[in-house]
């Protein structure tokens, strides 16, 4: 697997990025049975102003975000609740997932909110978006509740606790 990085603020060197990525990323494509070996992700670790103007640009959402992705392809099951496509390769083997940004500031205070080491919570969000360049979304509650699901077995087989355990009350 490819994973190319684009550290676009300093902030973001203090944690080894790279690695976070490829970990959660790798471990989220064998979850899901995917060969991950000639998938290629972009990811940009950028601030919050940046991430802003990206949200507004394509999201038409103003404010900061913790992460943002844009699949290379529409993978989504049309059925509330139903796993998407798997991702095909193209004429020259290789699968372009798409790509991914994700915020320092937000996921800095979202990581102390939380308790948690920064790092995990970046290794969250990285899983989180690699789910939605493989088509699983939120939006739908049945989706919500595959897509959730899915990102606490892959922490969990990361040694990292389910972010959504809590919320219901489990």
């Amino acid at each position: 697997m490819q994973i190319d990085l684009t550290i676009d603020d300093s902030k973001w060197t203090a944690l080894n990025l790279q690695d976070l990525a490829d970990v959660a990323a790798a471990e989220s494509l064998a979850h899901l049975g995917i060969d991950g070996a000639d998938c290629d992700i972009s990811l940009l670790a950028c601030s919050d102003a940046r991430i802003a103007d990206l949200n507004n640009d394509f999201r038409n959402k103003p404010g900061a975000t913790n992460v943002l992705s844009w699949p290379a392809d529409d993978l989504a099951s049309e059925t509330p609740g139903g796993s998407p496509t798997p991702p095909e390769p193209d004429m020259v083997g290789e699968i372009s997932l798409g790509d991914i940004a994700i915020a320092f500031e937000t996921c800095q205070r979202e990581a102390a909110e939380a308790g948690k080491p920064i790092a995990d919570h970046v290794t969250h969000l990285i899983v989180h978006g690699v789910l939605h360049l493989l088509g699983y979304d939120h939006i739908r509650d049945p989706d919500a509740t595959l897509m959730e699901r899915l990102e606490g077995e892959i922490l969990g087989n990361l040694g990292l606790d389910d972010p959504y355990r809590d919320m219901d009350g489990a």
